[in-house]
């Protein structure tokens, strides 16, 4: 279940109060008058199934309670109660399946902005692949990709498209932009550097080096795996399976794409070059369409039961409007 503390305005209280009592989905129901102070205002407790989250979130919303107030989410962990049990019964579908939009727009939101932090993983996590790949040690290859920040701009411009949010695409888009480049510029430069010190060789051959010679040779196995990793990746961030994430990390090879593009350049192998940009484009591009695919799907779902949900009796008590009312608001005849 979710656990819902809302600070509203005196003048929203009471429908906020009535669309909440009267939803069967909704249990706990706790008002605190008078107990906020900034704003000013009352605040009202409240647990919800999992599945109807977002529906009622979009009721408490089209009430305005956002405007002047707020509404914060909690995820609960273990909940003993019956009240409770029945709760997540009334609501269709399972909890493991529920989609909770603006925990995901939060989520993807929170891992798309283009902060020091993100950039210095990026290099991090570029340069330990481009030690694993000259090593050819598959633990150095997988440690990279699990540092490597790059899923969370790929989840937001997912999410950007299928919500059509212009300023979430454009800070994923810049993440993107910005953190590749500086990644495989880092890479080529302290390539040059370790063969100078006498580090790395002076020559690298793809013969010896069994990853960088997978990662420069892409084929449909690269445009499959990614398609899957970004499916997963969507499903675990929609739906809070953070462990699942973790897989999707180590499954996609985007990371050790762009530090084999910095060591190819630095010794010179514009054929392997070549290959490692086509290994990472194929990759973002799959990724991006699997998980776009993903989320259409579940927004269209979700698209369903909210429109089941406007006839719903809860809305019409707290005074919010139903197809039904608007419907005999279009055709009452003017005076």
């Amino acid at each position: 279940m979710i656990h819902l503390r809302i600070v509203v305005g005196p003048d929203r209280a009471d429908r906020a109060l009535e669309l909440l009592e009267r939803s069967p989905s909704v249990c706990n129901v706790v008002y605190l008058p008078g107990s906020a102070r900034k704003p000013d205002g009352d605040v009202i407790l409240a647990d919800v199934a999992r599945e109807d989250a977002s529906v009622i979130l979009s009721d408490l919303k089209d009430l305005g309670v956002h405007e002047d107030g707020a509404i914060s989410l909690e995820p609960i962990d273990t909940q003993i109660s019956k009240r409770a049990e029945r709760a997540v019964e009334h609501a269709p579908g399972s909890p493991a399946d529920a989609v909770v939009w603006e925990e995901v727009e939060s989520r993807t939101s929170e891992q798309v902005e283009l902060s020091g932090v993100f950039l210095a993983f990026m290099v991090l996590a570029g340069l330990l692949a481009a030690v694993g790949i000259y090593q050819d040690s598959p633990i150095l290859i997988v440690g990279a990709m699990v540092v490597g920040p790059e899923f969370g701009p790929l989840a937001g411009f997912c999410v950007a498209l299928i919500q059509r949010q212009k300023k979430l695409a454009l800070r994923s888009a810049a993440a993107l932009a910005v953190g590749f480049p500086l990644c495989i510029g880092v890479v080529y430069v302290t390539t040059l550097l370790l063969k100078a010190a006498g580090v790395f060789d002076d020559t690298f051959s793809l013969e010896d080096h069994s990853f960088a010679n997978i990662i420069a040779q892409p084929d449909f196995l690269t445009f499959f795996v990614a398609a899957c990793a970004g499916a997963a990746g969507m499903l675990s961030l929609s739906t809070a399976k953070s462990g699942a994430l973790i897989g999707v990390l180590i499954s996609v090879t985007t990371i050790p794409a762009a530090a084999n593009i910095g060591l190819a350049a630095a010794y010179q192998d514009w054929e392997s070059w070549r290959g490692s940009i086509e290994q990472l484009a194929i990759n973002l591009a799959s990724i991006v369409a699997a998980g776009t695919a993903v989320l259409a799907a579940q927004r269209a779902l979700y698209v369903r039961r909210r429109a089941k949900h406007l006839d719903d009796p809860e809305r019409r008590a707290a005074g919010l409007p139903t197809p039904t009312s608007r419907a005999t608001t279009r055709s009452r005849p003017s005076s």
